[in-house]
């Protein structure tokens, strides 16, 4: 089968190719119709992320596809269709998994959007609802909010009947954001944001901050959450990963929670298992819906993650073997 293959870790993706290797094995072989492209994804490629795999690897979180062949007491039938992934190997024709890594993909939802939902909304679910305690009339700002994990959190939090403001450093974001996210409001995250956020909310500032951003960005908005809220780490795209005085949090009576999605479903498999019927049930409902920016073939993997990496991407990147 093609793959995209991780030969040695570089910068400039030096270090990746399309191969063609042998199927995978495992509990569970799917026929790959689509896969999402992940920020780790890029990370993985150049041994930035927390998780480094050993060389070489496939790349890929996540993906939707039809299962091939799996065994009887799997939950699985050949032909049924599925979305999941795990930490590698969607970037690919084939991918061969647990069943526990596997759900059935609700009615109503193509192989695209399926796949494009499992790691940005998990991670929305599990930063603004399980560890942050979102309520609808809420205030929640979200930073990076034209990339996936953004947009997925602006598109949670609307559904669950919270006030969103979402911000964004580009200038030319702020339109597609107000267009495609539909929140209460956008704003730019550069510089003294906090004065903006103040005259949005009338003073009160906001009940929960998601941030997968870190640097400057995080340091403004120290500034910026409500006594009693949460400031989210979700991740560091600037590149600098932030320091706090423990007496900011203390004397403005917020909390700084670092939410790492994939983990916290490994830990508490019973609450990832919740999770993911919630998703599933607010997609179902058509409530929720993951933004896709393109869709490109397997054969333009480099394209892709190039994209990444210039910030170009609205949402979510869709390859298709």
């Amino acid at each position: 089968m093609k793959a995209v293959l991780v030969r040695q870790l570089s910068l400039d993706l030096s270090g990746v190719e399309l191969a063609e290797i042998e199927r995978p094995e495992g509990e569970v072989l799917v026929r790959v119709r689509s896969a999402s492209l992940n920020y780790p994804d890029l990370l993985m490629t150049q041994g930035k992320y927390q998780f480094k795999p050993e060389l070489p690897f496939v790349s890929g979180l996540e993906m939707a596809g039809e299962v091939v062949e799996a065994p009887a007491d799997s939950g699985f039938m050949p032909g049924d269709r599925v979305r999941g992934g795990a930490k590698t190997g969607a970037f690919a024709e084939y991918v061969a998994l647990s069943a526990s890594a596997l759900r059935k993909i609700p009615h109503g939802l193509d192989f695209s959007t399926a796949a494009a939902m499992g790691a940005a909304y998990h991670t929305a679910y599990v930063a603004l609802v399980e560890i942050g305690g979102l309520t609808a009339g809420q205030t929640v700002l979200v930073h990076g909010a034209s990339g996936g994990v953004g947009l997925a959190a602006c598109d949670l939090a609307r559904a669950l009947g919270a006030k969103v403001i979402a911000a964004t450093h580009r200038e030319d974001k702020i339109e597609p954001i107000r267009r495609i996210a539909q929140p209460d409001a956008v704003i730019l995250n550069t510089g003294r944001f906090r004065d903006d956020i103040a005259t949005l909310t009338d003073g009160k500032l906001c009940d929960l901050v998601y941030d997968p951003i870190g640097g400057d960005v995080f340091d403004e908005s120290t500034r910026c959450v409500a006594f009693g809220g949460k400031l989210l780490v979700i991740g560091f795209v600037s590149g600098r990963i932030p320091e706090i005085a423990v007496n900011i949090p203390l004397i403005k009576g917020f909390s700084v929670v670092g939410v790492r999605a994939g983990e916290y479903a490994r830990r508490f498999p019973d609450r990832g298992a919740r999770i993911a019927e919630a998703v599933d049930r607010l997609a179902a409902e058509g409530r929720i819906s993951p933004y896709i920016d393109r869709t490109l073939p397997l054969t333009a993997w480099q394209a892709a993650f190039e994209a990444m990496q210039r910030g170009e991407i609205i949402g979510k990147l869709v390859l298709e073997p």
